[in-house]
């Protein structure tokens, strides 16, 4: 018998009732949930995150490459906080490749996928670098960052107001990055010992790490780096209340390999700190810069005997160091390879300090003096004379040094000597009279004097005569000096000038300018006439005819017009990289073709306040579309 048979009214399914078919349109209702029976609702779909932590653990950590890791941590903020937990050394490897490959399976990519996937995290750069700045700084985007594993160098530069960096993202840079190179915190109050200690525990390569106002990191969370960290090569503490000497002490015995050390405004550390760290690092720190702590004379012996290894060495605002303790560091004879030394704010550099330093220092080669209130002329011509192999000397604010101490020095100063920068140095003025004998200093190729206002056209004339060979001068702020003195420094160089900075000098007209592109426009490639008000636009004439090397021009609040602007433009020899007319009232929207016609070698524009106009602005960057415009 059929199975089928008696199917309509069959004494079988007599019972059951046969269903009528139901067909809606698109105008009809939607069925409510209501109205649907408990027992028609579908069964929820099985997810993931119905499971426990421990076994989400275990999945997540089979994950491979950073691509899939970066896709995982987008599902969900406990996905990213498990991720965020797991280390390098917790992830399970990819099995050995079967020996025959399975050809039914669909190719999923290689070892090239993995190096594909390196730039995930940042298309704008180098994916191995990340900069965290502000409002972005915060503890969810700083583990999404370390997720892939792959950061090699990161910077935390302040924190969110109210998320901001916690010890919970350290920790999971830490684990998600055990290459890390370079740390960075700057100004990241939440950050504590734990944090640093996860690092240390972690990040055995670290190599650089730079912590600025973390009041909470302690002496504590240097030692653990000072144990986990034997790479470290240089290490910047500044404004941290909370270190002290111990942390120091220990980096100095456990990182064999430091080089650079910046301690800066601890109120803690004292000689006993800066005293362990330079005695236990003897044979490789290079670099040594000390502001605004509590040590004194008893420190700087200490580098002067340790510092063996020294060669760029900077102290600043040490008001407990005093002529003593810079004749002490000298006279230990062990900064034989110092080259470059900073000295700011610092009492106890006297004449007879600095003499003793040129002495002791045979290879001495910049020296740069700030606020130095004891430095005076009497101290110039011994120190020209000790330091052999000096290049560069740079004085600012140290007010009794005087232009006859200067003559002194460049009468003896060394063969090999360049750069000279005198910046707002009150007694840098006019003398009364010349001395007997001018020194004549050809080695000399760069002059500054920066905001001396006693220096006038009597003692520019003078520099010209002194100083033949100059190619880099830089007068800004000098507003005493007109035509007649630097009409005689462009007559007396015999050598080019390829930079000349002209920031300030309003009293400098065009004939000064004319002269000086007609005299030097073939080796001319800086020229700065900012704020220099009588400027117009024959000066541009006049550099549009003479200058053929010229790459940077900056006229910003000048007199020049529009048919300057259109004057530069028709110049072809003119290669200009970046041309400023900020604060050029005269020039217009009538600049804006002349200005879209200009060379393909520019590469900045600034037009800020001007009466461009927007529109025109908007116009230009279509036309000059590979130059950067600040309007």
């Amino acid at each position: 018998m059929s199975p089928f048979q008696g199917y309509r009214g069959d004494a079988v399914l007599a019972g059951v009732r046969s269903r009528k078919r139901v067909f809606a349109s698109a105008a009809d209702e939607p069925v409510t949930a209501a109205a649907v029976p408990k027992r028609q609702k579908r069964r929820k779909e099985p997810s993931l995150d119905a499971l426990p932590d421990e076994c989400l653990f275990e999945v997540l950590r089979r994950v491979r490459g950073a691509r899939a890791r970066c896709a995982s941590a987008c599902v969900s903020r406990r996905w990213l906080a498990l991720l965020a937990g797991i280390r390098a050394s917790e992830t399970v490897l990819a099995p050995p490749a079967p020996a025959v490959p399975d050809l039914n399976q669909e190719y999923l990519g290689g070892e090239d996928d993995d190096e594909e996937e390196a730039d995930l995290m940042d298309h704008d750069g180098d994916s191995r670098e990340r900069t965290f700045e502000g409002k972005e700084a915060t503890d969810a985007r700083l583990t999404a960052a370390a997720v892939a594993g792959r950061l090699a160098s990161v910077s935390v530069r302040g924190s969110h107001p109210a998320r901001g960096v916690t010890d919970a993202g350290i920790s999971a840079l830490a684990r998600g990055c055990p290459a890390l190179r370079s740390l960075g915190l700057w100004d990241v109050p939440q950050v504590t010992d734990a944090g640093l200690a996860e690092i240390a525990a972690e990040c055995h390569a670290l190599e650089r790490l730079d912590i600025t106002g973390c009041p909470l990191i302690t002496d504590k969370g240097l030692v653990a780096v000072a144990q986990g960290c034997p790479e470290l090569r240089s290490l910047t503490i500044e404004a941290c209340s909370g270190v002290a000497n111990e942390g120091l002490k220990a980096i100095g015995r456990s990182c064999a390999k430091l080089q650079a050390v910046n301690i800066k405004n601890c109120a803690q550390v004292d000689d006993q700190g800066v005293s362990g760290l330079v005695c236990s690092a003897t044979a490789s720190l290079a670099k040594v810069r000390l502001q605004g702590l509590s040590i004194t004379d008893a420190s700087l012996a200490v580098i002067g005997y340790y510092g063996k290894a020294i060669t760029d060495l900077t102290l600043a605002r040490l008001p407990a160091v005093g002529e003593r303790g810079f004749w002490v560091m000298a006279n230990a004879l062990g900064l034989q390879k110092l080259r470059c030394m900073t000295i700011v704010s610092c009492p106890g550099l006297t004449d007879l300090a600095l003499a003793s330093v040129a002495k002791f220092s045979p290879s001495l080669k910049l020296v740069n003096l700030r606020k130095c209130s004891k430095v005076s002329d009497g101290c110039l011509k011994e120190f020209a004379e000790s330091a052999r192999v000096l290049e560069n000397l740079q004085i600012e604010e140290c007010n009794k040094v005087t232009l006859m101490g200067i003559l002194g020095f460049l009468l003896n100063c060394s063969p090999k000597f360049k750069a000279l920068s005198l910046a707002k140095c009150i007694g840098i003025k006019d003398i009364c009279s010349a001395p007997a004998q001018l020194p004549v200093c050809k080695s000399l190729r760069s002059l500054t004097i920066k905001d001396c206002p006693g220096f006038t056209d009597a003692s520019l004339a003078v520099v010209g005569m002194i100083c033949p060979q100059l190619e880099n001068v830089n007068l800004s702020g000098l507003g005493a000096v007109t035509d007649n003195g630097f009409l005689p420094l462009i007559k007396s160089s015999e050598s080019g000038l390829v930079n000349v900075d002209l920031n300030g000098c309003e009293n400098l007209t065009d004939a000064a300018v004319s002269a000086l592109v007609k005299a030097h426009g073939s080796s001319l490639a800086h020229l700065s006439l900012e704020g220099c008000s009588k400027i117009t636009d024959a000066s541009l004439f006049a550099i549009s005819e003479s200058c053929s090397q010229l790459a940077e021009l900056d006229l910003s609040n000048c007199m020049v017009s529009d048919y300057g602007v259109a004057v530069l433009a028709a110049a072809k020899q003119l290669k200009l990289r970046i041309l400023s007319l900020s604060g050029c009232m005269k020039v217009t929207q009538k600049s804006v073709p002349f200005l879209g016609s200009m060379s393909s070698s520019l590469e900045g524009l600034n037009l800020q306040f001007n009466f461009i106009g927007n529109h025109n602005i908007a116009s230009l960057e279509r036309q000059l579309w590979r130059c950067d415009i600040l309007a």
